[in-house]
């Protein structure tokens, strides 16, 4: 993965982020959330300072951002896409509902599309079982989903 080199006013931001937090390593998760709501993603440069804020080794910062799904290292899309893979989504057929989007997009799970509109990922449950299988984009559950519908579900976001 390429490097990137963080502006002038990304440290600031990210320093004035830790800073709100005293500078706390006890409050790591809370500054990873604020700063990944910031930038979309916690790439390793971003990391790197965060850990130099909070005198905590990088190692350790690394460990949770790998560790906790909602953290990301890689951008996400314009529209994160999330399928759920819970009991209820797979038994009534979320892998083919995965595979309709994968196929649409044509990325691979993880993936951003070439123009940065679409990423997609998996969830382990979204708590909508009754409407499985299920499909988030944004904030907005798609439910009962089927794998012919979704063209129709991308098209919504061109």
């Amino acid at each position: 993965m390429a490097t990137i080199k963080l502006s002038e006013d990304k440290i600031k931001i990210i320093k004035e982020i830790c800073a709100s937090f005293n500078n706390n390593s006890g409050e790591i998760i809370n500054v990873l959330h604020q700063v990944q709501g910031k930038f979309g993603y916690l790439p390793a440069e971003v990391q790197e300072l965060v850990a130099h804020e909070l005198q905590m080794p990088v190692a350790k910062v690394y460990g949770i951002v790998s560790f906790y799904s909602f953290f990301t290292m890689l951008p996400k899309g314009e529209h994160p896409i999330n399928i759920c893979l819970g009991t209820a989504c797979y038994v009534r057929g979320a892998e083919k509902v995965i595979n309709a989007f994968l196929e649409n997009l044509k990325i691979k799970i993880g993936e951003t599309t070439p123009d940065g509109k679409f990423s997609v990922n998996c969830l382990r449950c979204v708590g909508a079982c009754g409407l499985a299988p299920v499909a988030m984009i944004g904030d907005k559950v798609y439910g009962r989903l089927t794998p012919d519908q979704i063209p129709a579900i991308l098209a919504e976001y061109n």
